[in-house]
């Protein structure tokens, strides 16, 4: 049975701490991939245009940002969990939970 595009997203999600989808060129993934990587965060990095269910992959990830923006990429899973795009990536950053929600996914061991 094929594994569906919803299945694979769950299962890409949940293999590592930090897993972002991104789409390479874009300037908002690169600022949170740079975030990640300054904080000592080893994301596992998902492009979608170097992946053939990429389109649809996308489109999921429209429907769990909810339609509030045209852009849902970058898509942050953090402990397998949908954390948001780069305003819910900063705003943890911001105001001191990014960290600890790090910690607590096992992505960081400070």
């Amino acid at each position: 049975m094929m594994e569906s595009v919803y299945q694979r997203v769950r299962r890409l999600a949940a293999g590592k701490a930090v897993v972002v989808f991104t789409v390479s060129g874009c300037c908002m993934c690169h600022v949170v991939k740079q975030l990640l990587f300054g904080l000592g965060v080893g994301p596992s990095i998902v492009e979608l245009d170097h992946d053939k269910a990429g389109a649809d992959i996308h489109a999921l990830l429209c429907q769990l940002a909810g339609g509030k923006s045209q852009q849902p990429l970058p898509a942050v899973f953090v402990g397998g969990k949908f954390l948001g795009g780069i305003e819910a990536v900063m705003a943890c950053h911001i105001n001191g939970t990014l960290v600890p929600l790090l910690k607590d996914a096992g992505a960081l061991w400070l």
